[in-house]
Formats: C-alpha cells, structure tokens, sequence
C-alpha cells in the first residue's frame, strides 16, 4: 500500500530529478565546444546536490526522532525475552514526563540570537559572497572545491520551524496569552526576518507567514494577529522604500510594457518563455529564451524554461508533483498526537507550498519580481539539501505514525507540566504497577528498563 510518506519520496526525487535535467538545460551555452551530454549531466554539479540531497532525505528519514520528542521519556524492553526475531523499537513503552523544567524563555532567546549571528556571517570580510549587489551567500573555502557557497538565510528558515514549534509546545495554553504567548514569539520572529529581509526581501517575508503559520496552530488566537497587522505593514513598507529597485519592481509589475528594455524586461521576458511552449513545448533543450533572453534562468525563472521546452504539459507535472507532495504532507501532520511533530510538519509542508506559489506566480506574471527560488528544482545546493531533509522528516513521522498506530495515544503533557493527556500503550502487560519504581512487567515476569517521570 502507498502510504504519504512513499508519496513524499518519490514526489522529491521527480522534482530533483526534473531540477537536473532543466538546470543543465538552461545552462547550455552556443559553444559547440561544450555541449550538453548524458555524461556532463550525470557528472555535474546538480547531479552531486541531488545525491545529497536524496542522502539528506534518507537519513532524515531513517532517525529515531520519537526518541528527541520533548516532554517524553521512552524505556526500551530489555532482558533475554527480547530475540533477534523481533524489533526493539516496535517493543517501546513510553510516558510523557510530568515536567519538563519551569516556564523560561532563555532558550528562545538564545536560539534567536544563534539565528541572526548565522545571518550576519554575509556582512564578515572575506566571507561573503556579493552577487547582483546583495550579500547572501557564503564562500566555503574546501580543498578541491573552490566556488563551493552556502545560503545562511536557508539555514535560518528552516531552523526557525524547529523554535518555534518548541515554543508553541513549551508555552500549552499560554499561547493563548497576548503579552506572555504571542508576543515573544513574534518578538523573535521580527528580529530573525528583520535581518533577513535587509539581503533578501522576500525569503524574510516567507519566514515571517510560515512562523505566523506555526503560532497560529500552536495556540495563539487568529484575532491577536490583527493587531500587528499595522506595524508589519509599516516595517514592509519601509524594507521597500530603503532599497529603490524593490519599489521599481513593484511599480515594473503594475505596467511592465512603459519599459520593457528596463525595469519591466524580466518579466516580459519570462512572460515570453511561457507563451513559447504552448502545450507540448518546443523539445527538451531548443528553448531561446536561455540564451542569453532570461536573466536568472537556472535559479529564480526555471519554470520559465520548462514552460518553454516541456509546455503545458510539463508545467502540469510540475505542479502535480508539489500537490502531490503538499497534500501527503498533510496527512502526515493530521496523524502526528505530538504537538511538537504536528507544528514541524505544519512548518515544512507550509515553507514548501508558500514558496512554490510565491514562484510560479513570479514567473507567471502574476506578482513582482522578487528572488524566490523553486523548491527542488531552482539551481542551489544548499536549498536543495535543507528541503529534501526536512521532507525526510516528515517520511520519518509516517514511519513513527505507522509504527504507534497500535497505540491509544493522546496529546501529551505540554511544556508547562499541566495536564494535557496521556501516552500509554494498548497491551494491558505494559502498564506500569508502581508509581515510585515505574517499573514494566511483561507476561513471564521480564523486567524492563524504566520510564523515566519527572515530577
């Protein structure tokens, strides 16, 4: 049986398996000298992130990540009952903890701290990376890899769903709290996308809605939100008025065609690139567009050549594969009795879908111009990397869904020690007998390791 997690892996490794073949395509050059080949495709540059990407996706996949679940502590059968025959983690019992710890914020604060100076390592001499006057990247400076760089703002993005899933889960029903719930955690959703937003605009945007997102279902009240409506809206409009060619490519979008030699030209040409291929496109690799027409044609407007080349039809696969994959991530996040699982999967599945939309519309003409690359497919080792792992981590929840379907689990005790549920296992020979010594007796009489219980 297809299960969404299968889904996931195989609707991954089609959009990589596409952002390979149309990354090289749109890199080809006129040089006869260097033509595109089996052989250049399968030894290039994408083909390497793809690997690891799929390797970042695999062990995502494969980590016992119910054994990192905060407020849970888990005990593992042991004795001479357990044989080879048998699985050991398919045996665990586990019991969230009565406490964990007393209401601090010192950890979100640090770990925002962590964020913002992972960041601002663009702005260190000798680091960064300057390309098309903005400072994102980062200059790895390895043996044998010489223009090998890393997106800081990626890094950001993606850890910033694990925070602020800590958060919603540490606070319970304090989210619902104005100044003691929602606040801080805006608070630091605000500096990290502040930062963020000084290089790149857009990705600090995407940061601020998927961690808006993440508050909202831990807890928080949608009503609360309206009330930073007005500064959010103020702090968007001056991040577009410090930088005048992010108010050019506002005013460029409304009437693109009063300078289409300058401020309106990406998006006509894009434009262009899409009408090209009509239904079935015109053949893998004859697009023009890429010579040379399409500023950006690997990164931001891939979808542009694929319009272009594949057609119609080829932009139907690709968007059939990110439904695929939104929807199954979905299913995966209803099934998840964790809290802290369901507002991860919650993030990732929203991170990829917000920033597939923003995409599609850019190249489509549909929005402004603005540097957001599409997940899996746009050319970049780091993106690809970041996205194919947290995606394993939600193949990793169906695997922990499938392996505790036989569980009676509700929502466990959250951060804050008040009662929020229970976890316990259906085997009535699992059930603990003392409270002091919390230990398990299996039928025959084997001793079990311990659960540990925090009071």
């Amino acid at each position: 049986m297809l299960r969404p997690g299968h889904v996931i892996v195989i609707s991954t490794l089609g959009l990589l398996v596409l952002g390979v073949v149309m990354v090289n395509s749109a890199g080809m050059s006129i040089d006869p000298k260097s033509p595109v080949t089996i052989e250049s495709i399968l030894l290039s540059r994408a083909t390497v992130y793809m690997a690891l990407a799929m390797l970042a996706l695999g062990l995502a996949a494969l980590l016992p990540v119910w054994r990192f679940m905060p407020g849970v502590a888990w005990s593992r059968p042991v004795g001479p009952s357990l044989t080879l025959d048998e699985d050991p983690e398919s045996r665990c019992v586990y019991k969230p903890l009565a406490r964990f710890g007393g209401w601090s914020l010192w950890p979100l604060w640090v770990s925002g701290a962590v964020l913002m100076a992972v960041v601002m390592l663009v702005y260190i001499p000798g680091l960064s990376r300057e390309r098309n006057g903005s400072h994102r990247w980062l200059n790895l400076r390895l043996p044998g890899l010489n223009d090998l760089s890393v997106q800081p703002s990626e890094i950001a993005k993606w850890a910033l769903i694990g925070v602020m899933a800590w958060y919603a889960w540490k606070l319970g029903t304090k989210m619902r709290s104005f100044f003691f719930g929602l606040v801080p955690g805006l608070a630091l959703v605000g500096a990290v996308a502040g930062v963020v937003v000084i290089e790149d605009l857009g990705t600090g945007v995407l940061i601020a809605l998927v961690a808006s997102i993440i508050l909202l279902v831990g807890g928080a009240r949608w009503w609360q939100f309206l009330l930073f409506v007005p500064p959010a809206a103020g702090a968007f409009w001056y991040a577009v008025h410090a930088n005048p060619y992010r108010l050019t490519r506002i005013v460029s979008f409304l009437n693109p065609y009063e300078d289409p030699q300058g401020k309106g030209y990406h998006q006509i040409q894009s434009m262009i690139a899409v009408a090209n291929g009509k239904v079935w496109g015109r053949g893998l690799g004859f697009s023009v567009s890429k010579f040379e027409y399409l500023p950006e044609d690997t990164t931001d407007f891939v979808f542009g050549i694929i319009c272009e080349e594949l057609g119609l039809a080829g932009a139907g696969l690709v968007i059939a594969l990110y439904l695929a994959l939104i929807w199954a991530g979905f299913i995966i996040v209803a099934r998840q009795r964790h809290k802290v699982l369901r507002l991860i999967g919650t993030g990732i599945i929203s991170t990829v879908a917000i920033q597939a939309v923003i995409n599609l519309m850019v190249v489509t003409g549909m929005a402004p111009t603005k540097g957001i690359a599409l997940p899996l497919i746009s050319s970049g080792g780091t993106g690809w990397i970041l996205t194919a792992g947290c995606l394993g981590l939600l193949v990793n929840m169906d695997r922990f869904a499938l392996r505790f379907a036989g569980s009676e689990v509700n929502e466990p005790i959250d951060g804050t020690g008040e009662a929020g549920g229970s976890v316990a296992p259906t085997h009535e020979a699992n059930r603990t007998v003392d409270e002091g010594r919390q230990d398990e007796i299996q039928p025959g009489g084997t001793p079990h390791a311990a659960v540990a219980v925090v009071g």
